[in-house]
């Protein structure tokens, strides 16, 4: 198999997110209610066997990189068997890039085996450095475990390690300056996301989100920063605090889309394949790797779900609507 997965606009998918389970342990009130939502049934998430054998497909269809999402994925039991299965696969130009996307509760323990597994780097979710507002936003009292968490991944060498901090006004817009003075003082690399209509109780509303040049007003308040564009078709926009060598990144998914040099696509834990976050049509791949389908069968249905994909997400379009699934049951 050589072709790739080129749409129809031209865009060429090398970036597959892989959903390894879509269980949580919180319940970050942007995401899902205090109660949780059903989960998937186990018989029909995906087995390592089948989750590898679907990635060995996707590199053969010109997949360079291949990120670990949820839910949680460090609650998936053989995390750390998925990994090095993954980290065994090889392109045309050699092994792929392979990285997690974590709330690090479980990274004292995991970080040190994920790393002698293959994995090369982590992104770490941090919506607040506040002990009583981290037990408000994830309905969990957890803050500590989480910096520990970055503290292991630290300290086995994941390089990058990547923060992640989804910004709501009125809840932690107010320590946009205080996460980025965090992370510079640990060598670690700032990011903050717009607020995106994926949360379970679709209850988004646009006119509530913190935009990317307002997030931006907020570090300029603090740090003088230098623009450096974006990295090849990477989401954030980067930017440089002058006088080091740190970096603070903006996700404008909403007001700044990038779905003209999307690259992606993803897997869910339960075998659908998604060519879009805001997708509402999945190719069933589970039901064919079930049904005995051969890899040129399951690469067919990769590619003709890319080649349906929409020029763009469409949020500031009338017309849009939510994705059923929540984020947690597409993963990140």
């Amino acid at each position: 198999m050589t072709s790739g997965l080129v749409d129809r606009f031209g865009r060429v998918h090398r970036d597959l997110r892989i959903s390894l389970t879509d269980r949580c342990s919180l319940r970050c009130t942007y995401c899902m209610p205090a109660d949780g939502v059903p989960w998937l049934a186990s018989s029909t998430l995906l087995s390592t066997e089948e989750l590898v054998r679907l990635a060995r497909v996707a590199v053969s269809l010109g997949v360079r990189e291949i990120r670990l999402t949820g839910g949680e994925p460090l609650l998936r039991p053989d995390v750390v068997d998925v990994v090095r299965a993954l980290a065994g696969l090889r392109g045309p130009d050699g092994p792929l890039d392979l990285s997690l996307t974590t709330n690090a509760l479980r990274l004292p323990a995991l970080a040190a085996p994920l790393r002698d597994a293959g994995l090369a780097r982590v992104n770490i979710s941090l919506d607040t450095l506040r002990a009583d507002r981290f037990l408000e936003l994830t309905r969990r009292d957890r803050l500590a475990d989480t910096l520990a968490g970055i503290d292991a991944a630290r300290a086995v060498g994941f390089s990058p390690v990547k923060l992640n901090a989804l910004v709501m006004r009125g809840v932690n817009d107010d320590e946009i300056g205080d996460l980025v003075a965090f992370a510079v003082a640990r060598g670690l690399e700032m990011r903050f996301i717009e607020h995106m209509p994926l949360d379970a109780g679709h209850t988004w509303r646009r006119d509530e989100m913190v935009t990317g040049e307002e997030i931006l007003e907020a570090v300029s308040a603090r740090y003088e920063l230098e623009e450096l564009g974006r990295d090849g078709s990477a989401p954030a926009s980067l930017f440089r605090i002058v006088g080091t060598p740190a970096t603070v990144g903006v996700i404008a998914s909403v007001t700044g889309a990038f779905c003209d040099r999307c690259d992606r696509v993803r897997l869910t834990a339960d075998g659908q394949f998604r060519n879009c976050l805001f997708a509402h049509e999945e190719s069933d791949l589970r039901s064919l790797l079930r049904d005995g389908a051969d890899d040129a069968r399951l690469a067919e249905a990769m590619q003709a779900c890319v080649s349906l994909k929409k020029p763009g997400h469409g949020i500031d379009d009338p017309s849009f609507v939510q994705p059923s699934r929540p984020m947690s049951a597409i993963g990140g």
